[in-house]
């Protein structure tokens, strides 16, 4: 019995041909023999089922006009491959939250797919016996960042969760008034601290917090003290903040831990390669605080993930948490990681091998170079539709990372061609084309223009091939 479309309806929907008629066009056999006959009839399915709601009161409808865009959309959405893929990164931010934040290493990519079948994730060789999958990383951190112990979970915030909620479950933590940070995705502190079954004490001021007041917050249901690095905003001006080292002091004169939560956190002084002081895991633990914990895929470069390091008794305390079951690592991110942090063991070759390092360090020169070879295709490309030029602009790190620091870089300029009026709707229009490409480009909008900033983009033949599909 023939499958039909199953409109049932008046007017402009009844029109609607059968999928069986639809499945048997010439049109589709290319798509049935690539894809398989199941994935096109359910692509065929939705197809009309968008045709239909989009038909609903017209009066008066081309069948044949219909009937192609219906296999039009087939044809796209079976040839449009994984939702999930590669983009060029030309926002001019380096680690951006949205488009994956770091990018990974060659290592740590071929770690991952030699590890994709079976592993030893928690399999110990020498021994034969049951083995912990944190082990795989904890040489290596302990050696990087002279911590006694470590554990790994799937992001920074999953290492706060535990960290508080492990040492200060239905007990207080002290903060100040001006680190009660909101990251990406409206994601705050206080709720955080709130989901850990932990209480936020407050003090000080947003602008100025002194030693006295954290002191003075201390009582007997005070689990830990806590500081947390501004990443993603700076206060300036008339400001103070109390440092590692002086809370260190007050907390273990109470008895209890410091947490420092880093949010990005750097294994490696930054101003080595010309870029902006961070502060440093190492430096932060050596400053007395019990516990940091910071991010694998920011400043780090590697996969998502997040890190606690710290005191071995504190950390076992995280390890026995039934949480940290709940927020480990599979065996592909731990494998990234291993490859990533075995990378910092060679310093002197780590900004060539690091992609984030080596892009957030690349040249402006290098880049002004990129920018002018690509300059000619691309306005060739959009010739008639939009002028192309070279302009130079600032990039940024990201993923709230030095926020207020800025590195000189340059940008292919595109404006769009023809009246003023409506240009902000062609703008939109070309970026939207750009974003449509096998490998999309994505740029951002600025000052009535397109900037591509070229700090990111390495991979000149793969952008340049496939420009001419925008001809037209």
């Amino acid at each position: 019995m023939a499958e039909t479309s199953g409109t049932g309806e008046r007017g402009g929907a009844a029109v609607l041909p059968s999928i069986d008629a639809l499945a048997q066009d010439a049109a589709l056999a290319g798509a049935i023999a690539a894809h398989g006959r199941t994935r096109v009839i359910a692509e065929l399915r939705l197809s009309v089922a968008a045709a239909r709601e989009g038909l609903r009161g017209a009066a008066a409808v081309d069948p044949v006009a219909l009937r192609a865009d219906i296999l039009a959309r087939v044809l796209r959405e079976v040839d449009s491959g994984l939702s999930l893929k590669r983009v060029f990164n030309l926002t001019g931010t380096v680690l951006h939250t949205n488009l994956g934040r770091a990018p990974l290493a060659a290592e740590a990519v071929a770690a991952m797919a030699d590890a994709a079948g079976a592993s030893n994730i928690e399999y110990e060789l020498e021994s034969g016996g049951r083995g912990e999958r944190d082990d795989h990383a904890a040489r290596l951190i302990r050696e990087l960042t002279g911590a006694e112990a470590c554990v790994v979970v799937n992001n920074n915030a999953a290492a706060v969760l535990l960290a508080l909620n492990s040492l200060a479950r239905g007990k207080e933590v002290v903060v100040s008034r001006g680190e009660l940070i909101e990251i990406g995705g409206a994601f705050r502190i206080p709720d955080v601290m709130a989901r850990a079954g932990a209480r936020l004490v407050e003090v000080g001021t947003t602008n100025r917090t002194h030693p006295g007041d954290f002191a003075n917050a201390i009582g007997p249901r005070t689990a830990a003290l806590m500081k947390v690095h501004p990443s993603n905003y700076a206060i300036a001006g008339f400001s103070s903040a109390v440092s590692e080292a002086e809370l260190a002091g007050i907390a273990h004169s109470a008895g209890i831990p410091l947490i420092a939560d880093l949010g990005s956190g750097s294994l490696v002084d930054l101003r080595r390669w010309g870029l902006p002081h961070e502060p440093l895991v190492q430096d932060v633990l050596a400053a007395g605080a019990d516990l940091v914990t910071f991010s694998g895929d920011k400043l780090l470069g590697g996969p998502q993930a997040g890190i606690v390091v710290g005191r071995a008794d504190l950390i076992a305390k995280l390890k026995k948490n039934p949480l940290k079951r709940a927020l480990r690592v599979d065996k592909l991110i731990m494998a990234a990681l291993v490859a990533t942090l075995e990378l910092y063991r060679d310093p002197e070759r780590l900004a060539a091998r690091l992609p984030g390092l080596r892009l957030l360090s690349r040249p402006a020169d290098e880049i002004r170079g990129v920018a002018e070879r690509m300059a000619g295709p691309l306005g060739a490309a959009l010739e008639g539709v939009a002028s192309v030029s070279v302009v130079d602009c600032a990039s940024q790190i990201g993923s709230g990372s030095l926020p207020v620091d800025r590195m000189a870089s340059f940008a292919l300029r595109i404006e769009v061609v023809g009246p003023r009026k409506g240009s902000a709707t062609r703008l939109a229009d070309l970026a939207a084309r750009l974003r449509a490409l096998k490998v999309p480009v994505i740029g951002r909008v600025q000052e009535g223009a397109l900037l591509l900033d070229c700090r990111c983009l390495e991979d000149e033949a793969g952008f340049v091939a496939q420009l001419a599909r925008l001809r037209g």
